[in-house]
């Protein structure tokens, strides 16, 4: 072994765990999801992190139909609870049979699917595979959800997590997938890339600057993040080609006179989430009546009213009638039922992120309201693509109402946002080397005969003589 093979060998990779297979020919999948789906069949136990609107559903629905037909037993999908009903509904549209959705391990369907807060009921011993869609519940480290998804999954031979890019500003939620799919342990994959300046694990680790490249080397041996086809390959990007996008920030004045502190001619509110809710509580009433005059101006729009707090929501509920109203009080069949009515029939619809930030589609709204600012990036990034997706065929109009006092919460949004790019470019370069490698491992596959030039028939016939 030469010093170049010693060093390559001291890469951190991930076997393949899984079977070789071809999606069917008269699949309903596009070229660069079929070749998704074979790469996770051949790893077994894989991450796609495909941008909104690029196909994780029917993707992850004929992963699961090709575990089913490998195995002879069947696949769990899990998900939060107005997704599942989706996804039932998705594998009817794809042609994919045998789908339903379950609250214990009693079904006898070939595919089963269930929302996360019934997971517990499951045994899972009794599937070949599970998928977990809107991976991203693995985000918290030290999550009920996280520990428990590791712990029941992992003797099922074959795992697929499906999201959209995982967090921005938390590199540690790749950790968590890597753990749930037995690749590596979070902790070990922070010990290996990662280093923390205050040796305090509360505070965030970063990503050494002579480990970035190897990192991301790893991430891509068991994760493909695409943000459209040609990510994958030689494929065509023309439908999946976004409308514009425009966000629009309205600004409530805010007396900062008032209450100002004992010897203070101005109050400066703190970035703490208990000042920032009292500031919201002060411009409660304007936001409201800012936000009826926008739904207003476009009556026959369905809008989304996106609100960070009840009392934001109570206000919406009270100022708009017939509006659709889902909160967290609510029982997750009632939740489910005003997400999917909306769904269907529009209107107007009033919740929160955490709630309906997760994998629904709404390419038939293409306004929003955002009742407030948020210091989450990701919840925002996340409901404003229930809307902004592949497939929406309109410009797209969100309008953020705000205090005038909450402006560097706004800053501070878009700071994350830059992260949040960055990380995307870095992940997605690793995925386009290696899916570039992978192809080239397939090796040629002639798919049509080409007539031999009649100069070079001639040549061979000299050759002969």
């Amino acid at each position: 072994m030469d010093y170049a093979e010693f060093i390559a060998g001291k890469h951190a990779t991930t076997p393949d765990s899984g079977f070789s297979r071809r999606v069917d020919p008269d699949s309903i999948l596009f070229p660069f999801q079929r070749q998704l789906v074979e790469w996770a069949w051949l790893k077994g136990r894989a991450a796609l992190f495909a941008d909104t609107g690029l196909g994780k559903t029917p993707m992850q629905l004929t992963w699961a139909d090709g575990v089913v037909n490998e195995t002879g037993r069947p696949v769990l999908i899990l998900g939060p609870l107005a997704v599942v009903r989706q996804t039932e509904a998705e594998a009817v549209k794809f042609g994919i049979d045998g789908v339903a959705v379950v609250r214990d391990s009693s079904g006898t369907s070939r595919i089963q699917v269930c929302n996360f807060e019934m997971a517990k009921h499951l045994d899972f011993s009794a599937y070949a595979g599970v998928v977990i869609d809107e991976s991203s519940i693995l985000k918290n480290a030290f999550g009920r959800y996280r520990r428990q998804l590791i712990e029941w999954c992992a003797d099922v031979p074959y795992r697929l997590a499906c999201s959209a890019t995982p967090s921005p500003n938390d590199h540690t939620e790749l950790g968590n997938h890597s753990e749930w799919l037995s690749v590596m342990d979070h902790a070990v994959m922070k010990a290996r890339w990662f280093l923390n300046d205050l040796g305090d694990t509360v505070q965030p680790w970063r990503l050494k600057r002579h480990a970035v490249d190897d990192f991301w080397r790893w991430v891509a041996t068991w994760a493909r993040c695409v943000s459209k086809p040609s990510d994958v390959g030689d494929y065509d990007d023309s439908r999946y080609d976004l409308p514009p996008l425009r966000i629009e920030q309205h600004v409530v004045s805010v007396d900062i006179v008032k209450d100002a502190p004992d010897g203070m001619l101005f109050r400066v509110p703190e970035m703490s989430a208990t000042s920032i809710h009292r500031e919201k509580r002060r411009t409660l009433d304007a936001r409201v009546r800012m936000m009826v005059d926008l739904v207003n101006r476009e009556p026959d729009e369905p809008w989304v009213i996106w609100c960070e707090t009840n009392d934001e929501q109570d206000a919406a509920v009270a100022a708009i009638p017939g509006i659709i109203d889902v909160r967290g009080s609510m029982t997750p069949s009632q939740k489910a039922d005003g997400l999917l009515a909306f769904a269907q029939d529009g209107g107007c619809i009033v919740t929160k992120p955490k709630i309906a930030g997760m994998g629904l589609n709404w390419q038939h709204s293409a306004r929003a309201v955002f009742l407030g600012g948020s210091y989450s990036f990701e919840q925002f990034y996340q409901a404003l693509r229930r809307q902004y997706r592949f497939g929406q065929p309109r410009e797209v109009h969100a309008h953020v109402i705000m205090a005038s006092t909450e402006r560097r919460i706004w800053q501070a949004i878009h700071r994350k946002a830059g992260h949040h790019e960055r990380m995307r470019v870095a992940m997605l370069e690793a995925s386009r080397k290696a899916a570039r490698e992978y192809t080239s491992r397939l090796g040629y596959q002639p798919s049509h005969l080409a007539p031999v030039p009649l100069w070079l028939r001639s040549l061979t016939t000299l050759g002969e003589k």
